[in-house]
């Protein structure tokens, strides 16, 4: 039976979002049916305020994913 699993994080932390990906696909032994995504158009900040970092008028963008898998038998 195909199941979902979405994962959510941030531009900025896109490899932290990759890492948990990969180690939940390596620990959970499910077979990828498909991996699909998005990300979140960046918006203006409201004037004076910097992004996460202070060093840009955007803030980082939302990035889901959403995957569609098979546990593994038991």
């Amino acid at each position: 039976m195909q199941q979902l699993k979405i994962f959510k994080g941030v531009e900025s932390e896109i490899a932290v979002l990759e890492a948990e990906v990969n180690a939940w696909i390596r620990q959970s032994r499910a077979r990828i049916v498909s991996i699909s995504g998005n990300i979140a158009p960046q918006s203006n900040l409201p004037e004076g305020k910097g992004g996460v970092t202070g060093r840009t008028l955007y803030p980082p963008s939302d990035i889901v994913l959403i995957v569609l898998y098979e546990p593994a038998e038991a």
